[in-house]
C-alpha cells in the first residue's frame, strides 16, 4: 500500500504557496534605528522576502500538512509527476521576488546573489616582467 499525499493535488499546493506570499507580505519586518544627532530611536519596515524554507515552514505549522515539502519538489520516484509544472512555477515565483528585492535594494543584494546562483565573474589578466641582475661577489679575506 503506498503513502498518501497529505497535499492532495497541485492546486491545493499552490493555494497553500498564496496563502504563505499573502501573510508574509502583509508582516514586514521591523528594524530597529536610531537617527539624527540625539540618535532618537526609530523603527523603519523592510519587506519580508519569499524562501523556500518559509514556505516549507508554512506549510509544517498547518496541522494535518506535511513537515516538508522535498518529496513534492524532487518528484520522488516520480509519485509527484503531476505536481511538478507548480513547484517550478513557486520556484520561480521565490526566485523573482528575490531577485527583484535584491535589485531594488529592498534585500542584501549580496545574499540574494549567493541564494540564486547568481555571479559577477570578472576576469582579470596581468602580464608581469621582471628583469633582475643580481651579482654575486665576495670580500677580500686579505684585509
Amino acid at each position: 500500500m503506498g503513502l498518501h499525499k497529505l497535499i492532495k493535488n497541485p492546486e491545493q499546493l499552490y493555494d497553500l504557496f498564496k496563502e504563505y506570499k499573502e501573510s508574509i507580505k502583509g508582516k514586514p519586518i521591523l528594524i530597529k534605528d536610531w537617527v539624527g544627532k540625539d540618535a532618537e530611536q526609530v523603527k523603519r519596515e523592510k519587506e519580508r522576502p519569499l524562501t523556500m524554507e518559509g514556505f516549507e515552514n508554512y506549510v509544517a505549522d498547518i496541522p494535518g500538512m506535511p513537515d516538508g515539502l522535498d518529496q513534492y519538489f524532487s518528484n520522488r520516484e516520480e509519485r509527484y509527476s503531476d505536481f511538478v509544472a507548480i513547484c517550478s512555477r513557486i520556484r520561480r515565483a521565490i526566485r523573482q521576488d528575490q531577485i527583484e528585492g535584491g535589485m531594488a535594494g529592498i534585500y542584501n543584494p549580496s545574499i540574494t546573489q549567493r541564494l540564486n546562483s547568481l555571479v559577477d565573474k570578472q576576469e582579470i589578466k596581468q602580464d608581469v616582467k621582471v628583469n633582475q641582475v643580481f651579482e654575486i661577489g665576495y670580500e677580500d679575506e686579505a684585509d
